[in-house]
């Protein structure tokens, strides 16, 4: 038998010998997705900044509250998330579908390996929908396009931006992105955003991002609590405002405010 691979299917290369931001946050979250690369460059980052497993779960815990007050209580059933990542625990159709089964959810990423894994287990109810995208968040029109075949665009849907602004390091791609995206959705629709910030841990942040990309990481930029704002420019931006993801309406809890953390967010809606 034949071990060679077919000619007319290229190999794919998965960058295993790289860190990669969504196998790192795999690590974080303690996932087992993820490779040598991964959790050295993850070690690294965790000895500058002692508190970005926190962070990591904040963001995740902020995924969790945004989707229920979406479906719960803004009527949301549709939902686009651009920067799937790799599948963890209370994924968004996790969430938003066990409230409402009939919530229909588009995923969005451009990484091979996760790709593979959202195939194999982004399965939603059988009254709703889940479906994937291979696509680039830089190309907003073909997202739009081949979400449209899953989704209405005629009537409001969650934007959810989290953990992939920042790996557009050039504010005016940034905003573009997300301009020609909300811009697309009809009144009533949503942009939630959680990004890398460096106002907790100043210059700390700077140097992990740096050593992340001298080992061959995605490009990535923290920006500031008013860099972020901008993104929900003309949208009518939800109490708290942009705020850590830990302090984005927390449970209650006897020990008072949550600390911060390196990853910021908000959700507003398109008026």
């Amino acid at each position: 038998m034949s071990t060679s691979p077919e000619p007319d299917r290229p190999l794919i290369d998965l960058g295993i010998d790289r860190p990669h931001s969504a196998r790192i946050w795999n690590y974080w979250l303690g996932g087992k997705d993820n490779y040598p690369a991964d959790r050295d460059a993850g070690d690294m980052v965790e000895q500058l900044i002692p508190g970005i497993v926190d962070s990591a779960r904040a963001d995740r815990a902020f995924l969790g509250r945004c989707v229920r007050h979406l479906v719960a209580d803004a009527g949301i059933r549709q939902f686009l998330d651009i920067g799937t990542g790799l599948p963890t625990a209370d994924n968004t159709h996790e969430v938003a579908q066990r409230i409402v089964p009939e919530c229909r959810i588009v995923y969005v990423d451009n990484d091979p390996l996760v790709l593979a894994h959202a195939r194999a287990l982004l399965v939603g109810t059988p009254e709703g929908a889940t479906h994937y995208i291979d696509a680039d968040l830089r190309d907003p029109h073909r997202i739009l396009r081949d979400a449209g075949e899953t989704l209405d665009l005629t009537r409001p849907v969650a934007l959810m931006l989290l953990g992939i602004l920042h790996h557009i390091v050039d504010d005016e791609d940034a905003y573009r992105v997300v301009r020609d995206l909300v811009e697309a959705l009809p009144s009533g629709s949503y942009l939630a955003i959680a990004h890398a910030t460096a106002e907790v841990h100043g210059e700390a942040m700077h140097e992990a991002m740096r050593r992340f990309m001298e080992r061959g990481g995605t490009p990535i930029v923290a920006r500031d609590r008013g860099r972020i704002a901008e993104f929900f420019d003309g949208l009518e931006l939800l109490e708290p405002g942009v705020v850590s993801c830990s302090r984005w309406r927390p449970e209650p809890s006897p020990w008072g405010e949550p600390a911060e953390v390196s990853q910021f967010c908000g959700l507003a809606r398109k008026p």
